[in-house]
């Protein structure tokens, strides 16, 4: 394992894994592929434009000739699949896009890593594919899959593809399901960037329901090593949950964004629930934490982290939030009424 495919990497969590393979392997070389749709940025790779062991190609994972020739050109013996449409509010309001990309790509990846002998296949998924658990339960890897929106399905779907090809092809495969991830470069139509940037410019911190939705928030370069890992030390053709087994209220988050940068609690405005909307989801990490991870960060310390980085990166938000992103946040807010 030497030469990675990135797929994704201009993205959130991507981008985020190649800053820490570049520097944490000196002999690993690092290819990005990605589409450069809304969410995915060559500014998230600036810090790394100009090492030699990185390269970028601007490409559609469902155009298989394209990566094709990324993976010839480049002698790529690994891909880790970060492409995906990932907000499930947009895939409520169009489906068909995470069906192509998350589904369609997967497959695309899947059928070059089998004709070109690939040493590993890692695909990115999340911990949305186990549906809404009741507590006190938690999800472990060989619990059945009930995802309830477009885009946890289209997750599952691309995982039941990724271990049929290694059933029956064989083909070197592993998954990791991650929680949510906080961090740098995160775009800001998700929970935490969304409500750290409002309330920096005293905006509404639009809440959906009552609030008390639990997730597990874990800090980007947490998850970054976890997927490392898995890559050097997971068993081929297992899933691994990653997370920090914290629950948090979604309401319980707001507050304590609101309480780092000195604003009033009043700037949270509660509104319509999205349709769906699973209530909680909670990870069991063990099987993971038997390969010797431990999450590093604790909530309070990612989200102070994540709401000094915004606070510090305004140039890099604030053009982001404008023309596309201020009609979907019209549409996915505003018009939702308190």
């Amino acid at each position: 394992m030497r030469n990675l495919l990135i797929t994704g990497g201009a993205g959130f969590i991507g981008s985020n894994f190649v800053h820490y393979m570049l520097e944490t392997h000196a002999d690993y070389r690092i290819v990005v592929f990605d589409k450069l749709t809304y969410a995915g940025r060559r500014e998230n790779l600036e810090r790394v434009a100009a090492n030699p062991r990185f390269h970028f190609v601007q490409g559609d994972i469902c155009d298989m000739q394209a990566v094709r020739a990324a993976v010839r050109e480049h002698n790529i013996d690994t891909i880790v699949n970060f492409a995906a449409e990932t907000h499930v509010d947009r895939s409520i309001m169009a489906p068909d896009a995470v069906v192509t990309t998350n589904v369609k790509g997967t497959w695309t990846l899947l059928e070059v890593a089998r004709e070109t002998g690939l040493e590993r296949f890692h695909q990115i998924s999340t911990d949305e594919v186990y549906g809404a658990i009741p507590a006190p339960r938690r999800s472990r890897e060989g619990d059945p899959l009930e995802p309830r929106s477009p885009y946890s399905a289209s997750k599952a779907g691309a995982e039941h593809l990724v271990y049929a090809y290694f059933i029956t092809y064989g083909l070197p495969v592993t998954t990791t399901r991650g929680s949510n991830n906080i961090g740098p470069y995160h775009y800001p139509e998700k929970a935490v960037p969304l409500f750290t940037t409002n309330a920096i410019d005293n905006l509404p911190l639009p809440i959906y329901g009552d609030g008390l939705q639990v997730r597990d928030y874990q800090y980007v370069l947490d998850h970054c090593e976890a997927i490392d890992t898995v890559l050097h030390h997971g068993q081929l053709g297992e899933v691994y949950n990653v997370g920090t087994e914290v629950e948090t209220p979604n309401i319980e988050m707001a507050h304590k964004i609101l309480d780092l940068l000195g604003k009033p609690h009043s700037l949270i405005q509660h509104v319509t629930d999205r349709a769906g909307h699973d209530r909680r989801y909670a990870l069991d990490c063990s099987k993971l934490r038997a390969l010797g991870w431990q999450s590093r960060h604790s909530f309070d310390e990612a989200l102070e982290k994540t709401v000094r980085w915004f606070v510090a990166n305004e140039a890099w938000w604030r053009p982001i939030k404008s023309g596309e992103y201020l009609e979907y946040y019209r549409r996915q807010y505003e018009e939702r009424g308190a």
